[in-house]
């Protein structure tokens, strides 16, 4: 009984322990703890009569919940997380009086290289104060009914306000810097208080027992070793970015850059960047903002239990991301220069793409399957699904041991990336496409110096992304980047013998590189077929 008391206790740490969600202080922890021993005696007291209920309930080695005991484990959440939501109400106070404190009408600022806005001085002005003050009466009204338990669109609604709060200084362009921190400081704080620390509002009413690894896979797509290494990109892909948004909006003036001198500022202040009716910069910082908090929501079964969370934190890191180094990938064709800082957060995000993809997968895989066994898609998606069995993650080393084996933890944030040789060798030659045109005096405006920047960068964009297993199948698109590479700069009229040369070889070592699926090091369930 000692042991499956202790293994009930690590499953339920493993699962996430939604009660524990926000609990600072030892009493409430014990107090809690207590409440699942009773619960736990309860359900070893009672025998099951159907196998297919027992499933059903996660009964097999687990906890069955009934409505009952769900409602007390609310009520108790909920009042050793009482500090939040008075928190929620201070910092609606605070958003009311942030127009008044900071006066966004002095010392105001224009954005850099004279962009035309789509709102006046006057009117952006307007439009931060009058934010911040309804977002605020917001959050104190939303935040004083989530005193009472049990109100869950309350506190989504505060959880919204904060991404407002996140989105209006980048929307608006504030006029002032201390506008932007404010409102970007304050929207992390809410979106970390409504759905972070407590946890999801009432998932405790609908979460549901199961397995912590994916059926068929080696490793668990959504630990916390695997979101670690996500969370630590994000955070310096969000400084990085920052700092250009700052620039843009007129908060610094000078956007310094160790290679290329002015070029960053000409990329910043480029027709591309004026182009667009809102800082790329401040954007990017804003989409990094998101990651890094995402990464850290649900617990580490979140594959099954919140498909619609995996799936929206894919969104942005894997279209978007691919667009964000698009446009890093076009500046030397669109502008004409290269911006160092602008290289940085595209090497951040390139490595995000494979390490997230696993776990859109393995959420994708519990949709098929749930589909298959006729549940309905729409809640599974939105409040997960029953388990398909049930298992722990014995696998995956705890985060806490990270200082003590830095290693082991490191080696568990890329399970299911592997490095063959053959794409590392293709990353490093389209390295020397995109410097090519340099190293054999080729203009950068030149046709032929195009071709070999975009589809340098692109092969070493794609050789990345395909060491990520689970997209390996990608690696096909090098053999048609390493052609063009081979024969186009002989069609151009700018070219020399050299680069055409040099692209001609490198273009067909790339080609024959990406034929080896290279090594395979984990097993991924129904996806396994389509690593090839």
């Amino acid at each position: 009984m000692k042991h499956h008391n202790k293994d009930s206790k690590d499953k339920k740490e493993k699962d996430g322990g939604m009660a524990m969600r926000g609990v600072s202080r030892p009493m409430a922890e014990k107090q809690i703890r207590q409440h699942h021993k009773e619960m736990q005696s309860h359900d070893d007291g009672e025998q099951e009569k159907d196998q297919h209920q027992k499933h059903r309930e996660g009964k097999k080695g687990g906890m069955k919940m009934d409505e009952e005991m769900r409602q007390n484990m609310l009520h108790m959440h909920h009042m050793q997380t009482l500090w939040i939501y008075w928190a929620i109400i201070m910092l609606g106070v605070w958003m009311v009086l942030s127009p008044l404190t900071f006066s966004y009408a002095k010392g105001t600022v224009d954005p850099s290289g004279g962009r035309d806005l789509w709102l006046s001085l006057e009117q952006r002005i307007l439009f931060m104060k009058w934010s911040d003050i309804i977002s605020g009466l917001g959050l104190i009204f939303f935040g004083w009914r989530s005193l009472s338990p049990n109100r869950p669109v309350s506190l989504w609604i505060c959880c919204f306000i904060g991404i407002w709060l996140s989105i209006a200084p980048v929307l608006f362009w504030s006029p002032t810097a201390a506008g932007y921190l404010n409102n970007t400081l304050i929207g992390m704080l809410v979106i970390s208080l409504t759905i972070l620390i407590p946890g999801m509002p009432n998932m405790i009413m609908y979460m549901k027992m199961g397995s912590a690894v994916p059926p068929g896979w080696s490793y668990n797509p959504s630990s916390w070793p695997q979101r670690w290494i996500m969370i630590v990109l994000a955070f310096a892909g969000w400084g990085v970015s920052r700092y250009l948004g700052a620039f843009q909006l007129g908060y610094i003036d000078h956007a310094w850059d160790p290679f290329f001198g002015e070029s960053t500022r000409q990329v910043l202040n480029s027709k591309m960047s004026h182009s667009l009716f809102i800082s790329d910069g401040a954007m990017g910082a804003l989409a990094y903002t998101f990651e890094f908090l995402m990464g850290f929501m649900g617990s580490p079964s979140r594959w099954r239990t919140m498909p619609w969370m995996v799936a929206v934190f894919g969104i942005l890191v894997i279209p978007l991301g691919l667009v964000h180094i698009f446009l890093v990938i076009s500046q030397p064709v669109v502008v004409g220069e290269w911006c160092t800082f602008c290289l940085l957060a595209a090497a951040i995000m390139l490595p995000m793409i494979p390490l997230e993809a696993d776990e859109v997968i393995a959420m994708g895989q519990h949709m098929v399957q749930a589909k298959k066994r006729g549940d309905n898609l729409w809640k599974v998606f939105w409040k997960g699904g029953e388990p398909f069995e049930m298992n722990k993650d014995e696998r995956s080393p705890k985060l806490m041991q990270f200082p003590q084996m830095p290693g082991k933890v490191y080696k568990a944030s890329i399970w299911g990336m592997s490095f063959p040789w053959t794409l590392v060798a293709s990353s490093l030659l389209g390295l020397w496409l995109m410097f090519a045109p340099a190293t054999f005096g080729v203009s950068i405006e030149a046709m032929s110096a195009h071709i070999n920047h975009v589809a340098g960068a692109l092969i070493i964009v794609l050789s990345v992304i395909c060491m990520g297993e689970v997209l390996r199948m990608g690696r096909w698109g090098n053999v048609l980047l390493g052609m063009v590479v081979a024969i186009g700069p002989w069609f151009t009229a700018d070219s020399t013998l050299a680069l055409n040369i040099s692209g001609a070889v490198a273009g067909l070592i790339v080609a024959a590189l990406a034929i080896p699926k290279g090594a395979k090091t984990e097993t991924y369930g129904l996806w396994d077929k389509y690593v090839k």
